[in-house]
């Protein structure tokens, strides 16, 4: 337990997430008088021309303290703000790595999901030199992970061209048919007994609602994505009956229709059959590895064949954009491990590659015992993930988006590549936040962004299945207060 004083408890969340960058599982908790290590303060002065935030850090029988410097910033408090809580999380970063010099933190002090987006922000503050150049000497980010947001951003300014009248539409289906030992997703294992004719009526009412409140406020569909979960837990005619609803309720999917098959295991010809013949042209078929006792040790009741398997239905059935996941740092996997998953994913000639670092969450098995599973350590991590970069470029694509988690093995990031022309618009809307999103189903983020503002409003439905199922209503109430605004 890390005890923190600061003279801006608002910021007490975003200083304890600094701190896990260092000490991933540390609870963070404000202080008392009389603290003794370990401890961390951290204040803000402000007086004249300058601002000053100094972080003394009290830690492992190292006792730093840093100074940082800031231009005093005028604007509104809502900017001054941001920058109070820019220059106290610097300084304690760079106290605590006085503390623990060894740390590799490849990303510096950011700890935001979205250093891409920041980037971009910052390009349009300062101009593009200017921008990486704070990105490296204000936020520590190292050239490697600065070139690779850079590239990203340049990819991504043709898909940039969002009104605040766009919207894309999300339809969740949070069920699986086993549930992964790294997963804190608030899905539920389908069996015998799950009652998914109900959730399923919930969720066509939620996609009727939604799509009245889009055509009443005047938006126009952008992109369409079915996601999970695993949507192809459903049976046939269930996947059938909300994919119709959904296209019938909303008169199209715009530009771009994609749905996560995801599990092999619960793919068939059939089923990639309904899901073309609704206009999808792009899906998901995951193996995560291709290392068949890792897909044991991890819950994963398919093997490698049936991943080849799947991939070869899905070009017969007519799909031309296929994306497959794999996850860097999987317990008991070393280099050679993840060298043979690329290896016979480079075989199949997915068109899309997304390489994900393992994320230990709180609410996953794989967090609650910890210390039954052997992991690889964070250099080794980041060589994987390297060369997931390595083979997703010798495939010929290139990265297009990019996000980080909490609790991310090496403090990496999960990155998206794709062959030219295979893009996915929506990963880019949803990560980068330039686009407005009605979601639909149990745990599903409905957002607004108003631009003009920086700002994006969300609301949530309840993750419990069937709290979802009881407030469909209520919560469609909330989304049409806030796409009315």
């Amino acid at each position: 337990m890390i005890r923190v004083h600061t003279d801006h408890p608002e910021f007490l969340n975003d200083l304890g997430e600094v701190i896990r960058l260092y000490l991933p599982m540390e609870e963070v908790v404000p202080a008392e008088n009389g603290e003794t290590a370990p401890f961390i303060s951290a204040v803000m002065e402000e007086s004249g021309d300058t601002w000053r935030a100094v972080c003394i850090a009290d830690m492992a029988g190292v006792r730093a303290e840093y100074a940082y410097l800031h231009p005093a910033v005028g604007g509104g408090e809502l900017n001054r703000k941001r920058y109070r809580k820019r220059c106290l999380k610097i300084a304690v970063f760079r106290a605590l790595g006085k503390v623990y010099k060894d740390a590799r933190l490849p990303w510096g002090s950011l700890t935001g999901i979205r250093p891409t987006r920041l980037l971009r922000e910052l390009i349009a503050e300062k101009g593009e030199k200017e921008a990486l150049r704070f990105m490296a000497e204000e936020f520590d980010v190292t050239s490697e992970k600065l070139a690779l947001a850079k590239e990203i951003v340049d990819i991504q300014r043709p898909f940039m061209d969002v009104t605040d009248r766009d919207v894309d539409v999300y339809i969740g289906i949070p069920f699986c048919r086993t549930r992964c030992l790294y997963c804190s997703f608030a899905s539920g294992v389908r069996t015998d007994k799950t009652d998914m004719a109900a959730y399923i009526t919930a969720l066509k009412e939620d996609i009727r609602l939604g799509a009245e409140i889009v055509r009443d406020c005047g938006y126009k569909i952008r992109s369409m994505y079915m996601g999970g979960g695993t949507p192809t837990v459903l049976t046939e005619s269930e996947l059938e009956d909300v994919l119709s609803c959904e296209l019938k309720q909303y008169g199209g999917y715009g530009r771009e229709f994609t749905v996560e098959a995801g599990r092999p295991d619960t793919i068939t010809k059939k089923k990639l059959e309904i899901i073309k013949s609704m206009g999808a042209g792009r899906i998901s078929i995951n193996p995560q590895t291709m290392c068949q006792r890792t897909l044991e040790l991890v819950g994963r009741s398919h093997t490698p064949e049936d991943i080849a398997d799947c991939l070869d239905m899905a070009r017969a059935v007519g799909f031309d954009s296929i994306n497959m996941d794999v996850i860097a740092g999987l317990p008991g996997e070393d280099m050679a491990d993840m060298e043979h998953t690329l290896s016979e994913i480079r075989k199949l000639e997915p068109d899309n590659l997304t390489v994900h670092t393992l994320a230990i969450k709180r609410s996953s098995r794989l967090k609650q015992s910890l210390g039954s599973y052997e992991l690889p350590d964070g250099d080794t991590v980041e060589k994987m993930v390297q060369l997931g970069m390595e083979y997703a470029r010798s495939m010929g694509m290139a990265p297009y988006y990019m996000y980080r988690q909490k609790y991310m093995s090496g403090n990496l990031e999960n990155v998206g590549y794709a062959r030219p022309g295979k893009v996915c618009m929506y990963n880019i809307d949803m990560m980068e936040e330039t686009t407005s999103i009605m979601a639909h189903g149990a745990g599903a983020m409905t957002k607004r962004i108003f631009d003009g503002e920086c700002r994006v409003e969300r609301i949530p439905n309840p993750k419990d299945v069937n709290t979802y199922i009881a407030k469909v209503h209520t919560v469609d109430g909330e989304k049409r207060e806030l796409y009315s605004k």
